[in-house]
């Protein structure tokens, strides 16, 4: 079954069709006639990357497995940078998005549960960081590089434009790049170490 979880989140909370990123020129793309709503175009890709930077570590991706909807999502994706991606966000968006942060709670709550709903009962936290894999190039394409969320998650590669990119060469390079980020547990990790 394949999900899309940022079509899926955009979705279910009523926001309007979120566009690509021109890989050129780094900016929405304004061929669409779809209206833009500022503050889903960088607050959803924004939540759900820092999200999937999240699951990468195993006590993340138990996080996500347990599910609380009444965590504070925004404070634990983005650590001691919330208030910085919040004002990022609020910048983007031009309108000073009230309730931003509740807002980017209630878009990660929603793809905690989206996750949750499209994976086994008995999901591992292996299941929980390959399912975040396989949507990383369903999201990067819709991030704002005018936020440099990069530098907030210490991941350079979240901004690099490749991942903007669309076409054969393009997905085969990010196909490649999925193929040697294949998730391991710290068990794992240590198993390894002692071999």
């Amino acid at each position: 079954m394949s999900v899309n979880l940022l079509q899926q989140v955009q979705q279910f909370l009523g926001y309007p069709e979120l566009k690509k990123i021109d890989p050129n020129t780094g900016s929405v793309d304004s061929n669409s006639e779809v209206s833009i709503n500022y503050f889903s175009q960088a607050a959803i890709p924004a939540v759900l990357t820092a999200l999937y930077k999240y699951v990468q570590s195993d006590d993340g991706a138990e996080e996500v497995l347990r599910g609380d909807p009444s965590t504070d999502w925004a404070g634990k994706i983005f650590h001691e940078n919330k208030q910085e991606a919040v004002a990022k966000i609020k910048s983007f968006s031009d309108s000073g998005a009230e309730h931003a942060t509740p807002k980017m709670n209630e878009i990660a709550a929603t793809a905690v549960q989206i996750v949750k709903n499209n994976l086994p009962e008995s999901a591992t936290i292996k299941e929980v960081k390959s399912f975040f894999l396989n949507q990383r190039n369903n999201i990067l394409p819709y991030l704002p590089p005018e936020l440099k969320l990069g530098d907030l998650l210490n991941d350079d590669t979240v901004d690099d434009n490749v991942n903007k990119m669309e076409g054969p060469i393009s997905s085969l390079m990010n196909s490649i790049g999925s193929a040697f980020s294949n998730p391991v547990t710290s068990d794992e990790v240590k198993k390894q170490g002692s071999l």
